[in-house]
């Protein structure tokens, strides 16, 4: 029987530049999920007095109470909340300037759970006319062999996609599934609610659980489990053996990049288009490819003619964030030891807040939204090195510890919608240069 409420979403503004969001979930759900864990705990637990497997639930849902109010908060993060914090800031188009933070979780046994975000507000930019600015667009390099290296690049992938003729998931390839928590009777526990998650399939030993569960199965197929990597995955803390209706939405094969893919993402019309479109990755200049080129130059102009300040609070974020990458680098020694290196990565890090909060503004102002055509566009430019260069931002996390995991579909439209809105940037102003 599903549960009357749904979680709910509330936004309060505290001042012209902080607000907070707090989802709701409702205390029928929290109490379902958690006399759920407590009898997957009922099972493992071995306490004095009691044989394995006969210890009261009302001992367990008193004594392991800590533990088990962590283990819902997790579930319900994963589950729920990721998913309903993201689709509710981007259907009420609600101007952030960097990401929500995760400030408190309230949440006991009987009572409703509140999941509350510190969010910092951007002021509003005025967008206009800015389809219409001069832009200056990179050239290739004309030598003969970039245009030979496209040629041979399509037809080995070409090749590659004749030759896979089996649809079946794969090592290598991303998945969309939803996911169902189900009750001891196979019915769902927290309504008709289904999380929807994409996930690589990785190669390396440490994600054969995932391997295991999905290798082989095609899209459409629908199947329920209990298998150890969705326990691990919703509950990192708590041993649980929750079963799951998982369905699979969608894939995206790794052994071929797609072409048809490729020219929607970028509306390519024609073989010339896709020769010319190809080249920008291929073409390199002073260690940067054309296509990168063309991102910085028309964020610069864009950001020139658009004057807006950034809380500082994220620029120290941000430079933390970039020390923390240049850290892992071979040449850090090297470049601490110049006199300017604090002053650059403080360039940087403004540069590339600027650089999010305008995009996020033009993505709502040109109305950009995002399908799952647009998703599988997006990660068919990672599937391969060359084509990832296409990606301008910096591309969400798939790993955990070494391992491929799922990742949140609210997070992939995030991601997703920052490439298609510099796209459809750079194709304005590459129009408007050309007269066309």
């Amino acid at each position: 029987m599903s549960c009357p409420q749904t979680p709910s979403f509330a936004l309060h503004s505290n001042s012209t530049q902080f607000g907070s969001a707090v989802i709701t979930i409702p205390a029928a759900y929290v109490k379902k999920l958690y006399a759920q864990a407590s009898m997957a705990q009922q099972a493992e637990v071995h306490t004095f007095g009691f044989a394995k497997g006969n210890t009261p639930l009302s001992y367990i849902e008193k004594n392991f109470q800590p533990h088990l109010v962590d283990h819902v908060k997790e579930f319900f993060f994963k589950y729920f909340v990721i998913n309903w914090l993201y689709k509710e800031l981007s259907q009420k188009k609600i101007f952030l300037a960097g990401e929500p933070f995760l400030q408190d979780i309230s949440l006991s046994p009987h009572q409703d759970a509140r999941f509350s975000f510190s969010l910092t507000l951007a002021q509003p930019i005025t967008l206009q006319g800015w389809k219409r600015l001069p832009f200056k667009s990179p050239k290739r390099k004309n030598y003969k062999d970039l245009d030979r290296q496209v040629e041979n690049f399509l037809k080995d992938e070409q090749t590659a996609e004749k030759k896979e003729v089996d649809d079946t998931i794969k090592e290598g390839d991303w998945i969309n599934f939803t996911v169902c928590l189900l009750n001891e009777k196979d019915k769902p526990l927290l309504g008709s609610y289904k999380e929807n998650l994409w996930l690589k399939i990785g190669h390396e030993e440490a994600d054969a659980p995932f391997q295991t569960l999905f290798a082989g199965k095609q899209v459409g197929h629908s199947f329920i489990t209990d298998h150890e990597c969705l326990q691990e995955y919703f509950s990192s803390h708590l041993d649980t053996r929750y079963k799951f209706e998982i369905s699979i939405v969608d894939r995206l094969p790794h052994a071929f990049f797609c072409i048809e893919h490729f020219k929607k993402h970028f509306k390519v019309r024609n073989s010339k288009e896709l020769h010319q479109k190809l080249i920008e990755v291929f073409s390199y200049r002073n260690d940067i490819s054309q296509r990168r080129a063309m991102a910085e130059e028309s964020l610069k102009l864009l950001l020139s003619k658009h004057a807006f300040s950034v809380p500082q609070h994220l620029v120290l974020r941000q430079q933390k964030t970039i020390l923390d990458l240049v850290h892992d680098t071979p040449d850090y020694q090297v470049y601490k030891m110049q006199p300017d290196f604090r002053e650059k990565i403080k360039a940087l890090a403004e540069k590339q807040v600027k650089e999010d909060v305008f995009i996020h503004q033009l993505a709502f102002h040109e109305n950009i939204g995002i399908t799952n055509t647009d998703i599988k566009g997006y990660l068919n430019l990672g599937n391969r090195p060359r084509t990832s260069e296409f990606i301008y931002f910096e591309p969400p996390s798939t790993k955990f510890l070494g391992h491929e995991i799922p990742i949140s579909s609210s997070l992939l439209v995030q991601c997703c919608m920052k490439e298609k809105t510099l796209n459809h940037a750079i194709h304005h102003l590459v129009k408007s240069k050309s007269g066309t």
